[in-house]
Parts: structure tokens; C-alpha cells; sequence
């Protein structure tokens, strides 16, 4: 599986350089305009995560693959990708143009309430797209400008006033469509089976031999919202038409055929990550599910 994208592979990928004070910059912001980025040959982007937080605008016919949909986009977009889920842009037309901005959640940590991930644009299931008119995309390269003039100044003061603009984009598309709107819960069924949606997809993806997942079942799931197992099965399955268990089981089966396909770990390496106790509970979960043992998937 691979690895997310740091800031040095970014620099790499894209410019054949990494900057000399990238490892002593925590906090390390970047702007750029698109167009500065295709004049030379460059490696093409990959679908995978990023270590680092990105907000792009782009111009022309555009499809954004980001977690598990591909939006396809003519015209403008603003768009805000996270560490946590994967992407990549494809950009189809000829004349490339736009802005983004690349920076370490550092960059906020000291200078925000709360966290940045707790904005609507990052959350599970959040929109982080926004489709911007003529006048709207004036206002938003305005503010990339004004980051590309205080980046390269020797203000002394200059990543405040850089927080301040990327503060206000971020306003400014939660204003063309308020937070309100992309997280409608009809009822209490709907709001719990957001927040298990959130606390399963926490989960994923494993990353390491070492990493575990914590909660399998839908008594852990219960347990952890606060909420009896029978109310949770329930308000699953109103709202889903699937029951709990069976989103569990589909997201395992899924890392577990990732894991399988991209990794080199043994099948105990992987039995261990996801929860079972013996390698041979995984073989029997995983030929139940996808008609293959572990060791056929891996080899088919």
C-alpha cells in the first residue's frame, strides 16, 4: 500500500528539489499558481494520501478522485483535500491555470481554536468542493494573491497574516454553501449512523504491521457512542438498509484485500491488524467473504 505523500516527496515530484529548511519548518506553508507548476517534466500525481493539508483552485475540465468518488468538475473549483483521505487531480484541458496552497497542520495549531480537521470541509462524509462563478472565483484568486506576495516578503509578521487569508477562504466557501446544508440529519437514526460512519473510517487505512483496529464489532461500535448495541443495529439499518455488522465486515474485507494486493506482510501480519486472534479465524472470515483464502486472493 503505499505510503502517504510528504512534503519532500511534493517538492521532489514536482520541482526536482527539496528546500534546505524543510525538516526545521513544522508549520511550513507554500503557495503556488498552477500554471508555474507544468513547465517542466514532472512526475505524475498518484492516488494516495498527503501528510499535509492542500486547498486548490482550478480552472477548465478538471476530475478530482478523492476517497471513493471522482468528481468531474467544468469550470472552477475550489477544492480542499486532507491528510486523512486519499487523491488525486486530473487535469484534462490544455490551458492550465489556478492557485494551491500546501501547509502542515502545524502551520494552525497554535493559532486556531480547535483543530482544522474539525472544519465542515474535512469531516467523513463533508463536501470538500466548491464550484465557483465568475465573481466568485475573482474574490478567492484575490486571496491566493496576496499569499503569493507575503510569501515571498520579509514581513516579519507574515504567517499570521498568511492563517488570516487561508482562514478566510476557507469562510468564505463554508459562505457559498453554509455547514448547515452539508451535514442535514433528518433524525437521531441519521446522526447516529454518521458519527459510526466517522468512527469506522477513523479506522482505515493500516498503515503499519503495527497498527491494530480497535473496535470490530458492533458492541464496540455501541459502547463507544454511549448507546445500547440494539439501538445502534437499529438506527443502522433504518437509515442504511444494511446492518452494522455488515458495514464492519465490507470495510474489513476491503483493507484486508488492499492489504493482501499492495503489501508484502504475511497473512499473520495481517490477521493481527485486523483484529482476529488467530490467523486461521482471518482465513475462514476471508474465504466466507470473497470465496478465496488469503493466500489465493494474494495470487490470483
Amino acid at each position: 500500500m503505499p505510503k502517504p505523500e510528504s512534503l519532500e516527496d511534493f517538492y521532489r515530484n514536482k520541482f526536482n528539489l527539496v528546500p534546505a529548511n524543510l525538516q526545521k519548518d513544522t508549520g511550513h506553508f507554500n503557495v503556488f499558481r498552477v500554471e508555474d507548476c507544468f513547465h517542466k517534466k514532472v512526475s505524475p500525481p498518484v492516488y494516495a494520501r498527503r501528510d499535509f493539508y492542500k486547498f486548490s483552485l482550478h480552472r477548465g475540465e478538471t476530475i478530482y478522485h478523492y476517497a471513493d468518488k471522482s468528481i468531474r468538475v467544468s469550470g472552477t473549483a475550489l477544492m480542499f483535500f486532507n491528510p486523512r483521505v486519499p487523491y488525486t487531480v486530473e487535469i484534462l484541458s490544455e490551458q492550465k491555470s489556478g492557485y494551491f496552497c500546501i501547509f502542515k497542520e502545524a502551520f494552525f495549531t497554535e493559532n486556531i481554536r480547535g483543530s482544522i480537521r474539525d472544519l465542515p470541509m474535512f469531516a467523513p462524509g463533508g463536501k470538500p468542493s466548491y464550484i465557483l462563478n465568475e465573481q466568485q472565483d475573482q474574490h478567492v484568486s484575490q486571496i491566493f494573491e496576496k499569499m503569493l506576495e507575503e510569501i515571498d516578503s520579509d514581513y516579519r509578521f507574515k504567517n499570521d497574516l498568511i492563517r488570516n487569508y487561508v482562514t478566510e477562504m476557507v469562510h468564505y466557501a463554508l459562505k457559498i454553501e453554509p455547514s448547515e446544508t452539508l451535514h442535514q440529519h433528518n433524525d437521531a437514526n441519521t446522526r447516529i449512523t454518521a458519527v459510526f460512519n466517522e468512527l469506522l473510517d477513523r479506522q482505515f487505512p493500516i498503515e503499519s504491521p503495527g497498527q491494530r483496529l480497535a473496535m470490530r464489532s458492533a458492541k464496540d461500535f455501541a459502547d463507544q457512542l454511549s448507546v445500547h448495541v440494539n439501538h445502534l443495529n437499529r438506527a443502522i439499518k433504518e437509515t442504511t438498509g444494511k446492518t452494522t455488522t455488515g458495514h464492519i465486515t465490507e470495510r474489513i474485507v476491503s483493507e484486508a484485500k488492499a492489504l493482501l494486493k499492495h503489501t508484502n506482510w504475511n497473512i499473520s501480519e495481517i490477521s493481527y491488524c485486523l483484529g482476529f486472534e488467530e490467523p486461521s479465524h482471518f482465513n475462514n472470515f476471508f474465504r466466507k467473504q470473497a470465496d478465496l483464502t488469503p493466500t489465493a486472493f494474494r495470487l490470483y
